[in-house]
């Protein structure tokens, strides 16, 4: 559903989707008013959401377009939300984190680019942006698994690029390994499933949707919308690093956008910023910043639906690049829940309006085909070459382990654990030389100056606390190359790997990008100066000092096997583990109404009347939600009457609307279902109804629904 009408912007932050240094004739001109860029891209969205898309059974191939060096590109949207009651929300590492409602639903988003002749066994890759905290081995697996089940040998290790969009809002517990399980008390099964599910039906449907398209790419810029959270350990790097970087921030804003008859069908966005715009105090399942971006575009600013009978209208989707560093709160301090939504809607529109504006522009038509590659490392183990560590010498990767700067937390975003600070921890540093006087040199060499707090490495022999073979790709579309990396890559470490593969491919520096927390994850990646520093992403860099030379190393191989054509084996692959995750919380055993209602009574009705604007609010007795995720469905909807019928307005996909889950006594719940009435909204009789559904002792849920009394939105 969408909007009654669109809802009003924010001003336009100074500074926002200026033309970038190096984005060429494509950039737009200084005096470009933000109501232009606006109503352009909202032309361009509507436009693209008219052009028909051809429905093409699972598994079957899209007829080639005419030849002259395009490609097939296929679009999808599929839902992957989660359990969104009593279950951890992963990111911050709060084990009181547990979620109690939803904000917006998390969507998967699949861009699948084919060459022109991709019918006839050409190459094609598929790109998928997920609304999640990471992505995990776990779910990369099982994507695998169920695409190679539908298309065989189509889709694989090589040409499938997973992301996560980071958001700290996301529920946990999609892990195999034990470390990320921690505050979800163990894996959860039914999470699990509706990341997976989501995913895979984004590459169906956009490869159901694969039809002739050009792809166009453009460089912006975007100021105000991320700064550096670690400027004492950036301020450590050489020149090569702060002399590209003179403010410590990355502001390059990068689009590639999907054309159809000269119609914008879709958009890729990569901008470095952290999700975490919503705070550590949030108990909402929510997209974060980049969700609202890639939802505004769609859904506010397109006026579209995420699925038409033609097939899915306009799809945007907002990726992370080298975001290891870069935070979206701008003063540095966590944000309150009080002002996260605010936080979160104004980040997210500058995002936007900066991939919009590039919309508008004239860019660089990429031809030139789709090539792919993928290797697993042990980074446990790796022995990194002179011309790759910087001082000449040969160095070694050691096993991962958690520094006492890790356990602080960034407390520029949300502070972790207390007793530990970023950078020296002269406790911890003597309980690391008490553990690290046990172990190797070579482990103390790799590790240093890090105050080893828990050695993980040591543990992974009993059971899979963090994974040590870790997938590194390179993907090409056109001129385009992305790096993906499984951690959160800093923006000198990112530059680093950036510069290491266009320097082998011959690529423009600004087309080669980081694609970070890509198909697993391996927390931070640092610059080993950045390292030495011992702030909250060096304390996280698991595999020691030298772990970016490494990930350089192997970088620069994937780059001279594309360049050279040829192919690189797979590597040790990781190790299936589903057999060691631990299910610690149960299930819902029974819930029952309120004393004296039944389910789906309401309890509080709204106002009788309110204006846009205002907020809309009801109470309802409810039941667990995690007896049924709704996926691709709603928990609620906000119908106007039009006529003698009903008609939605919003769902609970909507920014406009909430759903809070409370546990009353043993066994009955309370669900209280709000709706800011967006500006503009059309005068008229409304309703709002909440789907639930009940867990007797013994048998399945069983489905209800309650509807509130008619209300009026005045003008």
């Amino acid at each position: 559903m969408t909007d009654a009408a669109p809802h009003r912007h924010a001003p336009r932050p100074s500074g926002a989707a200026a033309p970038h240094d190096e984005a060429g004739p494509e950039a737009a001109s200084p005096g470009s008013s933000r109501r232009a860029v606006l109503l352009a891209s909202t032309a361009l969205a509507a436009a693209g959401t008219a052009a028909p898309a051809r429905a093409r059974a699972a598994g079957t191939p899209a007829a080639p377009p005419p030849s002259g060096g395009g490609f097939l590109v296929g679009r999808g949207v599929a839902d992957a939300t989660g359990e969104i009651a009593e279950v951890g929300m992963m990111g911050y590492g709060r084990i009181d984190q547990q979620a109690e409602g939803l904000h917006t639903r998390l969507r998967a988003r699949a861009f699948v680019v084919a060459d022109d002749d991709g019918a006839d066994g050409g190459e094609r890759a598929a790109l998928v942006v997920v609304d999640a905290p990471m992505i995990f081995e776990s779910v990369h697996q099982a994507v695998l698994r169920r695409l190679a089940a539908d298309y065989g040998d189509l889709y694989t290790h090589r040409n499938v690029l997973l992301t996560a969009t980071h958001t700290h809002a996301g529920p946990g517990g999609h892990s195999h390994h034990t470390l990320y399980n921690l505050t979800t008390l163990g894996f959860h099964e039914k999470t699990f499933a509706a990341v997976t599910d989501g995913i895979v039906e984004a590459v169906r449907r956009a490869h159901q949707d694969l039809q002739p398209s050009e792809l166009v790419l453009t460089h912006g810029e975007l100021r105000g919308a991320n700064v550096n959270r670690s400027r004492e350990a950036f301020d450590r790097n050489g020149a090569d690093v702060t002399g590209y970087f003179p403010d410590a921030v990355d502001t390059r804003s990068t689009l590639l956008r999907v054309e159809r008859d000269g119609r914008l069908a879709g958009a890729l966005n990569w901008f470095p910023t952290h999700c975490t715009s919503m705070s550590g105090d949030n108990r909402l399942i929510s997209a974060d910043n980049k969700g609202y971006a890639a939802y505004h575009w769609e859904r506010e600013a397109g006026g579209g639906d995420y699925l038409t009978d033609d097939g899915p209208g306009l799809v945007t989707a907002f990726a992370q690049t080298n975001a290891g560093d870069m935070s979206p709160n701008l003063d540095l301090t966590p944000p309150t829940t009080p002002e996260d939504f605010a936080r979160t809607r104004e980040n997210g529109l500058r995002q936007y309006e900066a991939a919009a504006g590039q919309a508008g522009r004239a860019g660089t038509r990429l031809t030139g085909g789709v090539d792919s590659r993928l290797v697993y490392v042990d980074l446990s183990d790796v022995e990194v070459r002179p011309e790759f560590t910087g001082d000449g010498r040969t160095h070694r990767t050691s096993k991962p382990a958690i520094g006492a700067a890790m356990m602080a937390g960034s407390t520029e975003d949300g502070p972790a654990f207390p007793g530990f600070e970023e950078g020296e921890n002269p406790f911890w540093d003597l309980v690391s030389d008490t553990v690290l006087y046990e172990v190797s040199p070579e482990l103390r060499q790799a590790q240093a100056p890090k105050d080893v707090v828990v050695p993980v490495g040591a543990m992974n022999r009993l059971l899979p606390w963090v994974q040590e073979r870790v997938p590194v790709q390179l993907v090409r579309v056109g001129a385009l190359y992305l790096i993906g990396i499984p951690g959160e890559v800093t923006i000198g470490a990112g530059l680093r790997l950036r510069r290491t593969v266009a320097g082998i491919t011959g690529a423009r520096l600004d087309d080669v990008l980081v694609a970070g927390y890509a198909n697993s994850y391996l927390h931070y990646v640092t610059t080993p100066e950045e390292y030495d520093a011992q702030q909250y992403e060096g304390g996280s860099t698991l595999f020691g000092r030298w772990q970016l030379p490494a990930l350089q190393q192997v970088a620069a191989a994937l780059a001279t096997a594309m360049r050279d054509g040829r192919d690189l084996p797979l590597g040790p692959v990781a190790p299936d583990i589903s057999d060691t995750a631990l299910s610690l919380q149960p299930g819902v055993v029974l819930d029952t109404p309120p004393l004296g209602h039944a389910f789906g009574d309401v309890l509080t009705e709204p106002a009788d009347g309110v204006r846009p604007g205002e907020r809309a609010e009801a109470v309802f007795a409810g039941a667990h939600p995690g007896n049924d995720l709704h996926r691709g469905s709603t928990y609620l909807r906000v119908e106007r009457r039009s006529g003698g019928a009903w008609t939605a307005v919003a769902d609970d996909g909507d920014w406009s609307t909430t759903l809070r889950w409370r546990r009353q006594g043993v066994s009955a719940s309370k669900v209280t279902v709000t709706w800011d009435v967006p500006p503009g909204t059309e005068p008229g009789t409304y309703r709002i109804r909440y789907h639930g559904d009940a867990k007797p002792l013994i048998g399945s849920p069983r489905a209800f629904s309650g509807t509130t009394r008619p209300f009026t939105v005045r003008a």
